[in-house]
């Protein structure tokens, strides 16, 4: 069996890599070439289709799309797309097992390294250095070039988030948090919530008040435990110490010292919690069990009060809740911390997002006219059109030249149906992207527009706004401080296969292992399943990971200084 099985895994990755072979910057007048125009395309040439695989879960959109049918129009391009089935890491072997692989790949840090150490992608720095030709993509990134760069002094990703122009406004906490529905807050009247403590304390009498919600048992509290995204089952007990979002570790910020504390007194105090809620029926048993998209339908049933997670990974929940008209079982942020003494560093000043966004790969066969895309789209005209739409259509514009949206332009823009008609996210999520303000004052898109966001709200959304004295989700959060000069610390190269590597993949599986048992353990045993999960770290040279992560803060202190 074991023998068929990987005959198979064989089988299949030959077949996936010839149709991607095949794919690769193809013309539809199927000569198997493309046009070594060096301007994007543009109308009258041939129509070449680029492949794209999407790191991540998703549909393709309808073949009339309005912005991809812009794209072909102007430039001669249209896409195809192939999103993730099952776990990333198992698609991502399979690629690099084969060597063959789509034009592009939209890439998260968590397989970046595995994409680059298997020789998937061609360095960029040439185009980005190249102000004649690509002065867009040099103005986007040139100033930037240390911090994009891969260790062996390559750029190989083109990061999708974090180079602002002009004004930044925080609106909305897009990042961690503990997230809680509004109904619960409007319940006991938006209730100061401060702590962990206080956070469970009203999950657990919402619960009791109300068992049931739409005829459906109430969930208390949801844990998504799925490989790969297992970062909401580890990461939450660095937050409730008032650290912001580094990953695996917590860094001093005196000393810039990191330290992995999945193992220490911090995580402790959390999983003990855990282990009480669950033990109260607080906690759902299926946490451990569900995949990701099981989860992403419990919250969008609407019966779910709380969970941790980032507002990113698990907003096709709250989408669905707005389309069904769930308003107040949307989820709002409660940046919650072990003790009052301790501030809260959950929302951050926007970041570079490092190894994250579009690479292109050695199959692609006209990498010159991809990236001539590239520094076309990062024009205003187009980054307008990808982020707000079309005038009249999907926005308007006030007496002062401000963008806005009528009510109807709202509602029919929070449907996913229409996004797949309308909208080009999944070329959009990865692509290089202006955030900020653009030149005529107006935000780059409309949830960072102040006039915008409130009125785009929905009026429970309001209602629980007015009720904390803010006018924004983000100021729900502590004022972050100006990010530290290595920030992120979860982004920090770790070589695939190297030791470092070996040491966090164990403790990852320590945590994914171990974890739900310690969490759903009668609490008589709770102290003895944590100090032999303890043990496991300590027998593991923890040291030697932290050492490579410190050699990465400090390299990044001197280099990102220049």
């Amino acid at each position: 069996m074991k023998n068929s099985k990987k005959l198979l895994i064989i089988c299949l990755s030959v077949v996936l890599a010839l149709s991607f072979a095949l794919a690769g910057c193809k013309k539809d007048n199927g000569d198997g070439g493309s046009s070594n125009n060096n301007d994007g395309g543009s109308k009258g040439t041939d129509t070449v289709t680029i492949s794209a695989f999407i790191s991540r879960a998703g549909t393709n959109p309808t073949k009339d799309n309005r912005i991809y049918q812009k794209i072909k129009e102007e430039f001669g391009v249209e896409f195809k797309f192939e999103y993730v089935v099952g776990e990333i890491g198992e698609r991502v072997g399979t690629m690099t097992a084969g060597g063959e692989y789509p034009d592009l790949i939209g890439v998260q840090s968590n397989e970046a390294n595995q994409f680059i150490d298997a020789g998937a992608f061609i360095p960029l720095e040439k185009y980005i250095n190249d102000a004649e030709n690509y002065p867009n993509l040099n103005k986007h990134y040139g100033d930037l070039i240390n911090r994009i760069k891969h260790d062996d002094g390559h750029v190989y990703i083109m990061p999708n988030y974090g180079v602002h122009y002009g004004t930044v406004y925080q609106n909305e906490n897009w990042g961690p948090a503990f997230w809680i529905q509004i109904e619960v807050l409007k319940e006991f009247g938006y209730p100061e919530i401060t702590t962990l403590d206080d956070y469970f304390d009203i999950i657990e009498r919402y619960v009791e008040k109300y068992p049931q919600i739409d005829g459906q048992d109430t969930i208390g509290f949801l844990i998504l435990t799925d490989r790969g995204r297992d970062w909401t089952l580890r990461n939450a007990p660095s937050h409730l110490a008032g650290h912001p979002n580094d990953g695996i570790v917590m860094v001093n910020q005196d000393t810039l010292k990191a330290e992995v504390y999945q193992h220490k007194e911090t995580s402790k105090k959390y999983f003990k919690k855990l282990n009480e809620m669950y033990n109260k029926g607080i906690v759902d048993p299926e946490s451990f069990v569900i995949d990701f998209d099981q989860y992403i339908q419990k919250l969008a049933s609407g019966t779910v009060l709380g969970l941790f997670d980032q507002r990113w990974s698990f907003n096709k929940a709250n989408e669905a809740l707005h389309q069904q008209g769930k308003y107040e079982r949307m989820y709002m942020p409660v940046p919650i911390v072990h003790d009052k003494s301790i501030k809260d560093w959950y929302l951050t000043r926007p970041e570079l997002n490092v190894n994250s966004g579009f690479a292109i790969t050695t199959s692609c066969k006209d990498p010159d006219r991809v990236m001539k895309l590239f520094e076309s789209l990062l024009d205003e005209k187009w980054q307008k059109l990808l982020q707000w739409g079309e005038e009249g259509i999907d926005y308007l514009v006030n007496e002062d030249g401000l963008y806005y949206r009528n009510d109807e332009m709202r509602k029919e823009q929070q449907s996913p149906d229409w996004k797949l008609r309308n909208k080009a996210d999944d070329l959009f999520e990865y692509l290089p992207k202006m955030e900020g303000s653009y030149s005529d004052g107006n935000a780059t898109s409309p949830g960072m527009q102040p006039i915008e966001y409130f009125d785009g709200l929905t009026e429970p959304e309001k209602e629980m706004l007015r009720g904390y004295g803010v006018e924004t989700q983000g100021q729900l959060h502590s004022e972050p401080p100006e990010n530290p000069i290595y920030f992120p610390a979860w982004s920090i190269n770790i070589p695939t296969n190297s030791d470092p590597a070996l040491i966090s993949q164990q403790m990852q599986d320590y945590a994914f292992e171990h974890l739900p048992d310690i969490i759903s353990s009668d609490p008589s045993q709770f102290e003895e399943k944590w100090e032999e999960f303890v043990k496991m770290h300590e027998e593991l040279d923890i040291e030697l990971f932290e050492n490579h992560i410190n050699e990465g803060i400090q390299r990044r202190k001197e280099e990102w200084s220049k």
